[in-house]
Formats: C-alpha cells, sequence, structure tokens
C-alpha cells in the first residue's frame, strides 16, 4: 500500500494513545506505513508509559510535518502528525474539554485527508462522548464518530447528510452485525424500525460487505420483537415492516433471510473453525440487539467499521476505558485488529 493508514489518537483523557504505543511496539509488521494524528507530547507520554510498565525503552516518537515524510520513517518508530490545540498532556481518567476538542480536531483533519486521497483509511482510537460535548462549539453538535465522519463525507461529496446515509458494522472473525440505528434511546430506536430504514441498510449491507468478501453476502435478519412477533402475537413489526423490507431487497437481488428471533439468529451466523455460520452478516434492528453478540464472543479482537461512507474508517470495539487510563493494563489488541481490517478494506 503506498498510501498511509491514519491514525486518530482519541481522547489523550483515555485508554487511545497507550493502545496505540503498544500496537507500534508489539506489532511493527502491521503498524508499518501507519501514521498517527494527534498530540506529539500526549503520544510520548503514552510511549513512556508503555516503557515503564515492562521495563524496556521508550518508543521513539518522530514528529512529522506532512504525509510525504511518512515513507521516511524507520521501522519500531512511532510517526505522528501535530494536528490538534492541547497546551499540555491532560490528566488520565478524567473527562476533559480540552481533550474533546483535541480528539474532534484529529478525526476531522484525517478524514479530511483520506477524502482528498492523501491517505488510504482512518482508524479512530477511542473518544469520550462527554468529553466531545464539554468541549462546546462545532464539536459539541456530534455525538460520536459515526456522525462526525457524516457529516464530513457530505460536505466532500457537497450533498445534505441525509444523503449520505450510514450504517455502523461491528466485526469479529465470528460474527459480524449491522445495525438500522446507532446511537439513539431505545424508545427512539424503535420508533426508527420503518420501511425504508430496514431496506437502507439492507442496501447499504450488501454493498460492502460484497466489497470485501468479493461476492454477494448471506444476509440475515434479526426481529425487533420476541421470537419475531410470534405472528403478531407479541408485536406486528415484523409483519408490517421488516417482511416487506426483506422483500423489497430480495426483489431486488439481494441474498436476504428472515425475520428470524433474535435470540438465535446471531447463534446460527456464528462461524467457528468446526461450524461455519449460515450468514455472513445479521442486520439487527437497534443497537444493543447488535453489539452485545459480538462483544460477548470478545471485545479484544471486535471491530467496528461505518459503512456507507466514501472512506474506510474502522475503529477498535470498546471505549476510552478511563477507569484503567495511565495503568499500563490497556489491551491494544482490537486496534490492531481494526488495523488489519483498514487494510483489508483499503485494498
Amino acid at each position: 500500500m503506498n498510501q498511509p493508514i491514519l491514525i486518530t489518537m482519541g481522547d489523550a483523557a483515555g485508554i487511545g494513545p497507550e493502545i496505540i504505543a503498544k500496537a507500534f511496539r508489539d506489532s511493527p509488521a502491521d503498524l508499518a506505513g501507519c501514521v498517527v494524528v494527534g498530540d506529539v507530547a500526549t503520544l510520548r507520554r503514552a510511549a513512556a508509559l508503555t516503557a515503564a510498565a515492562t521495563g524496556t525503552l521508550a518508543l521513539p516518537v518522530a514528529q512529522l510535518d506532512g504525509l510525504a515524510e511518512a515513507p521516511g520513517v524507520p521501522p519500531h518508530c512511532m510517526a505522528v502528525l501535530q494536528k490538534c490545540e492541547l497546551l499540555a498532556p491532560v490528566p488520565y481518567g478524567l473527562v476533559s474539554a480540552l481533550a474533546g476538542r483535541a480528539a474532534a480536531e484529529s478525526i476531522v483533519w484525517a478524514a479530511r485527508a483520506v477524502l482528498a486521497g492523501e491517505a488510504a483509511a482512518m482508524v479512530t482510537a477511542p473518544i469520550h462522548k462527554e468529553a466531545l460535548a464539554a468541549a462546546g462549539g462545532w464539536a459539541a453538535g456530534f455525538p460520536g464518530h459515526t456522525e462526525l465522519l457524516q457529516a464530513e463525507a457530505a460536505a466532500f461529496l457537497g450533498k445534505p447528510v441525509s444523503q449520505v446515509p450510514v450504517r455502523m458494522m461491528l466485526a469479529n472473525d465470528e460474527l459480524k452485525t449491522v445495525l438500522v440505528s446507532i446511537h439513539l434511546s431505545l424508545r427512539n430506536a424503535i420508533e426508527a424500525v420503518t420501511f425504508d430504514n430496514v431496506l437502507q441498510t439492507l442496501r447499504i449491507t450488501h454493498r460492502a460487505v460484497s466489497a470485501s468478501l468479493g461476492r454477494p453476502p448471506r444476509i440475515a435478519v434479526a426481529g425487533l420483537n420476541p421470537h419475531a412477533g410470534e405472528g403478531g402475537l407479541f408485536g406486528t413489526e415484523e409483519q408490517a415492516i421488516i417482511a416487506p423490507a426483506i422483500a423489497a431487497a430480495r426483489a431486488e437481488g439481494l441474498d436476504v433471510h428472515g425475520p428470524f428471533a433474535p435470540d438465535t439468529v446471531f447463534m446460527r451466523a456464528r462461524n467457528t473453525p468446526g461450524k461455519p455460520g449460515e450468514f455472513d452478516v445479521v442486520v439487527a434492528m437497534y443497537h444493543d440487539q447488535g453489539l452485545i453478540p459480538v462483544k460477548y464472543l470478545g471485545v479484544e479482537q471486535g471491530v467496528n467499521v461505518t459503512l456507507g461512507l466514501p472512506l474506510v474508517r474502522t475503529s477498535p470495539d470498546h471505549g476510552t476505558a478511563f477507569d484503567i487510563a495511565g495503568t499500563g493494563q490497556a489491551d491494544a489488541s482490537s486496534l490492531i485488529a481494526a488495523i488489519r481490517m483498514a487494510r483489508q478494506l483499503a485494498g
């Protein structure tokens, strides 16, 4: 890959900088060609923390003036672009408006670089939604990565945000799930289960997963209600909304099946060495319905992928972990998995 993969540092008060430092230290082959976008002092602190926890020398951190310098960075060295305002490293484990703004600035710079064709993909370390809100101004208008990247993509394409629909996919080696809605209250998420939203999710899932598999995916659809409504006894959304959307998708040639009982469909789709799954991906109706099964199988290997964007974006399947930030205990496995997936998707 000729172009770099950009890694945004995430919230400086959380474990993002630490897992980035550990990924560069422990998996140099996977991190080859990667450039961190964030605060140099924060990344140097993370490298020192990682070294102190293991009694080794600190990973060298090279500050770049531009992406053109990336190919000249030697192995076993973290390349960083200073692209945010952070006068001094913030305290670990505390919500900080400064950290929220710095995280948002890093994300925006990286997204614009990828959209402009200057980088191949972006991998985002975890941010803290309270810190983002505390930052105020433009950053506070976005509840998370997905919405911020959607807005940047829409601006790049010259379209309203409503015309750049995105979906979240959480994936590991055993299971992939895509969500009809993302960060909504449960009450609002139920209201978001509409014919148009379900059909749009199926179309986005088909396009994105086809590209990664090299063939049309087998898509299973979870019902909204227990037992997928049990023929209308426990709810009619399956009959009135979800099944018609599936029928419409099948009429377009998509390999879609369901709606299935939510408490069993994920087991049917799970892919293990001894038993391949019946489906390549499950479309879930709301956030926790789809994410709990994947996270239960192992947060350390889970990867969050934003589908529908005109760029490749992946992230680890965990948050900022303020409770262990600064202790040297953070696990970089999910970040490394996200980098591997970004490289695969970027081709």
